[in-house]
């Protein structure tokens, strides 16, 4: 997709198409907004700005459009419709070790359980150990700590899933 046809979709295509980057509504309501815009740049920069704006609900819910790092069915099942823009965001995992599949699953376990939400981080490039290694070097952090860096992660996310959007 060019940037001329995100600008001339109907508001409940632009707005699911969005969703496919973001899982935040509050991010793609505010987005939806902007449209048309005027260049790849400005939508970048916009996307950062709406999304550091919004609240720490919102962010949470854009984290619940996530599958858990390591867990492939989880990809496979529940984020279909995400599939084309997320695909390979986690290929990494996909020859990792047994042992560090289960060390992941249960990083995954402990980060839920102490912050509530799971691991989020821009897998993209990153081998399975080297998310295991930013998952336990992030469990130590306050909750208040956290947040912001997963709200860095997703924020990296949302922009690579922007950029392939606009490059399909």
């Amino acid at each position: 997709m060019i940037l001329s046809e995100l600008n001339e979709l109907p508001l409940v295509q632009l707005q699911a198409t969005l969703t496919t980057c973001c899982g935040s509504t509050a991010w793609v309501n505010e987005m939806a907004k902007l449209f048309p815009v005027e260049s790849r740049e400005s939508l970048f920069e916009q996307a950062e700005a709406i999304w550091f704006a919004c609240s720490e609900n919102d962010w949470r819910e854009a984290f619940d459009h996530h599958p858990k790092i390591g867990d492939i069915n989880s990809l496979k099942k529940k984020y279909a419709n995400t599939e084309a823009l997320a695909a390979n965001e986690q290929s990494g995992v996909s020859t990792a070790s047994p042992e560090t599949l289960e060390k992941l699953a249960e990083g995954n376990r402990l980060y839920e359980e102490k912050f509530g939400y799971i691991f989020i981080v821009c897998a993209t490039g990153k081998s399975a150990d080297d998310m295991l290694d930013i998952l336990e070097s992030r469990l130590p952090n306050s909750p208040d700590d956290e947040i912001l860096i997963a709200s860095q992660e997703q924020n990296k996310i949302t922009r690579i899933r922007l950029d392939k959007l606009l490059t399909q």
